[in-house]
Order: C-alpha cells, then sequence, then structure tokens
C-alpha cells in the first residue's frame, strides 16, 4: 500500500451504523459542504473584520473512504475488503475553489494554483446532512484532504505524505485483513470512485472550467454535456479528485417526536501516546 504507518482505532465510531442507515434513506444522499476561504481572495469580502470567511455548497455522498459502494456498472479493479474508516467522501473538480480552500487553509496554507494540483490539503471543514425521512439532522465537523492521481508514485510530494498520514491513520484493518495491506493500493480506490460515477458525471470533468467567463465557444476538449466511458480519460481524471473528510466531532439532532427530541454529541478524544482515538458520547437537550 505505502511506508505508510496507519493507526487503527477501533471499533467504528458509535455514531456510524446509525448515520449511514440514515443517509441510505435518503432519495439522493445531498449534503452542505462549508469551508473557509481568505477574505483577501474574494473582492466580495474584502472588507471582512476576520481573516477567512465560510464558504458553502452541495455535494454527493459517495460513501466512506476504503469501503467503496457496490455498483454492478462500475468495471474498475476494486480493492480488496481490507480496510475500513469512519471518513465520509465526495467527488469534485480540482478546479472548483473548495479544492484551493481546503489547501489555503491549511497547516501548509498552500495559496498559489501549481500548490494545488495534487493530494493535500487538510483545511477546517463542515458537512451537514439533513435527513428528512428520520427528522434528523447530522453535523460532522473536522479537516478534509484531497486524493489526486499523484497519490502512488516514485515521488512521494509533501502533500501526498500528509493525506497518507492523516486518513492513514484513521483506516483500520477488517477482520479478515490482516497480512493483506500490501494488496490494496490508493490509486486503485481513486479509480474505483471515478468508476462509480456515470459516464455523464464522469464527462462532467471535461467541462469548460468552472466559474470563468462565458466567451465563445469553448474548445474541443472541453465541452458541456460529453459521456466518458474511458476510466483513464486522461483530461477528465487530470481534474477528477476525492475528498475525504476526517471528522473529530458529530452531532446528531433528532427532533422527529417534540416529545423526546435530543442531540447527541461523539467527540474523537485522541491518545497523544498511541496516536489512536476514542469517541465519547454526550446526550445534549436539542
Amino acid at each position: 500500500m505505502s511506508t505508510t504507518t496507519h493507526h487503527r482505532p477501533s471499533p467504528p465510531a458509535p455514531w456510524r451504523s446509525t448515520f449511514e442507515s440514515h443517509v441510505s434513506s435518503m432519495p439522493s444522499p445531498e449534503f452542505i459542504f462549508a469551508t473557509v476561504a481568505p477574505s483577501s481572495s474574494s473582492s466580495s469580502s474584502s472588507s471582512s473584520p476576520t481573516p477567512y470567511v465560510p464558504r458553502l455548497r452541495y455535494c454527493i455522498y459517495r460513501g466512506m473512504w476504503s469501503q467503496l459502494p457496490e455498483n454492478k456498472h462500475n468495471t474498475a479493479p476494486k480493492n480488496p475488503r481490507v480496510y475500513d474508516s469512519d471518513m465520509p467522501t465526495f467527488t469534485t473538480d480540482v478546479r472548483m475553489q473548495k479544492v484551493g480552500q481546503l489547501f489555503a487553509s491549511s497547516a501548509g496554507h498552500a495559496a498559489k494554483d501549481d500548490q494545488v494540483q495534487g493530494s493535500g490539503g487538510g483545511g477546517p471543514c463542515e458537512a451537514v446532512f439533513w435527513v428528512k425521512e428520520k427528522g434528523t439532522q447530522w453535523r460532522v465537523k473536522g479537516t478534509a484532504f484531497v486524493v489526486a492521481t499523484d497519490i502512488e508514485g516514485e515521488k512521494e510530494s509533501s502533500g501526498v505524505r500528509t493525506v497518507k498520514s492523516e486518513v492513514g491513520g484513521r483506516m483500520r484493518v477488517v477482520e479478515g485483513g490482516e497480512g493483506k495491506e500490501g494488496e490494496w493500493s490508493w490509486q486503485r480506490e481513486l479509480t474505483g470512485h471515478f468508476g462509480n460515477c456515470s459516464p455523464g458525471m464522469r464527462g462532467s470533468w471535461r467541462n469548460p472550467p468552472p466559474g470563468t467567463p462565458v466567451k465563445g465557444e469553448p474548445d474541443q476538449d472541453h465541452q458541456l454535456a460529453q459521456k466518458v466511458e474511458d476510466l483513464e480519460d486522461p483530461i477528465a481524471r487530470s481534474n477528477f479528485r476525492v475528498v475525504v473528510i476526517k471528522p473529530d466531532e458529530v452531532e446528531q439532532t433528532d427532533i422527529s417526536d417534540p416529545a423526546t427530541a435530543r442531540r447527541w454529541k461523539y467527540t474523537l478524544v485522541a491518545d497523544a501516546q498511541d496516536g489512536k482515538g476514542e469517541w465519547t458520547t454526550e446526550e445534549l437537550w436539542p
């Protein structure tokens, strides 16, 4: 897999089972993903009294990292079931602002465009799911990391090392996976996520650059409404990214019955000695 040391916080998070059950009941697993952007990077926020301003958008939940959802239409090679995690994922385009924000607000404070093209990031984030079918809101707070095509290669950038350390540290070996760690590939998992997207969705990574002015016709390689069947399409894959949310706190607010409404706060308390963590649960008024 890599030379990265993987800590294995066990067992699964106490909120994991209920969260996945709730999200699976949603017609479409949409959620709001919030990042922070340097106020100096936007003319509309240049007068902000704080150095960072919030930025939000809707995303689609794509399962937990290292547990790729089954898809009979996905022909990409699959990783063996070696790892599990409690880290939600979604897919995005490197040209979207959220990617740069995750780098700019991280410990590395990467700001230049060429510094955000590979794996890395680690900026603060929050994801909010409103599961109407269950009358429950989920808030996932933590940091988010970007997985790009450079995640495996002859040379590891500082961003790749960061992802493998931070994300890998939350991956745990499943029962029966011991001794098979070397069979698991970061690149294969990334391609698996690409394959889990529809041809039309894959084609969106060949769209004209998001957020740029419409001036004439885009070039032949960057057109709207394309369908991509090739899982190694060079243009689409160069823009495709998987974002992994590494949660430190999760809140579950159940208001399905006003008479028994409750909020539960789950907090990951890290152990400084062995690097593992333990989730604590606190029951609160909503």
